[in-house]
């Protein structure tokens, strides 16, 4: 067996030998275990799981004179700006608020995020807190990701080890965060990773911990602590991983770097 020093070497030197854990798990079909461990360095897992606790830190810089940002709306999506003067935080699942005589839309803070990522400009209004240290009262301009300080994903409880599936045993369709559930179990809805799954793959999180680095969103990102609703003490099977919602993990990393 390898140390993880030994295998930081590999890859330093650019001769590790890199599996998705697909690839892994076919070749464990073929030669078993031991010998697989043995031609592999470095397995690869992922997912790509809506998650609704999520949302991005923005940073617009000091406006001249400055402004202490009380309430903020981009592109009609109320961010949320009860700390720094100009820091704010919009979350994923935020709708826009319709304005006078406009029809309601279906978007929110996510749409706003994923314009931001893919380098779209968005309208911005602000309304300030005058103080003598802050006297500007309002605030309008555009912005996009060249133009803000800082803009980063931080996002509570990404990455469910395991989730519940959605079904319908009534009688008329149901809406729900999940989709539409149709009746009489006519369908299933669930978001999961499956086999892929970091952290099924990993059920006693033995290999992921604060400041863990990951790829997130296309950028660089980092777990940072444990996500909401985590719950590690979930009955599990033989194999450790659990018959429902478990553990999960809080992320963030930086948007600037990221893509649509």
């Amino acid at each position: 067996m390898r140390t993880l020093a030994e295998i930081n070497e590999k890859i330093t030197a650019g001769k590790a030998t890199v599996w998705t854990v697909e690839q892994l798990k076919a070749r464990v079909a073929e030669v078993g275990v031991p010998q697989a461990a043995k031609e592999v360095d470095v397995i690869t897992t992922g997912t790509f799981e809506p998650m609704e606790s999520s949302g991005a830190i923005i940073n617009l810089g000091h406006t001249d004179p400055p402004i202490k940002i009380r309430s903020c709306w981009i592109d009609g999506v109320l961010a949320y700006s009860g700390f720094g003067a100009v820091d704010l935080y919009l979350g994923a699942t935020q709708p826009a608020e319709a304005q006078d005589g406009e029809v309601s839309r279906e978007r929110g803070g996510a749409h706003v995020i994923e314009d931001l990522i893919a380098g779209k400009s968005v309208q911005l209004r602000a309304i300030g807190q005058v103080t003598d240290c802050y006297p500007r009262s309002s605030f309008e301009t555009t912005i996009s990701s060249k133009t803000i300080n800082q803009f980063y994903l931080f996002n509570p409880r990404n990455l469910y080890q395991n989730f519940i599936v959605g079904v319908n045993g009534g009688d008329r369709p149901l809406y729900t965060y999940l989709g539409p559930l149709q009746p009489r179990l006519q369908n299933a809805v669930y978001s999961n990773g499956g086999a892929i799954s970091p952290l099924l793959n990993d059920p006693e999180l033995q290999q992921v911990g604060i400041g863990t680095r990951i790829f997130l969103g296309g950028g660089i990102g980092y777990i940072t602590w444990e996500g909401t609703q985590h719950f590690p003490l979930q009955k599990r099977l033989p194999n450790q991983t659990p018959i429902g919602p478990a553990a999960t993990l809080a992320l963030i990393g930086d948007a600037k770097q990221m893509s649509s």
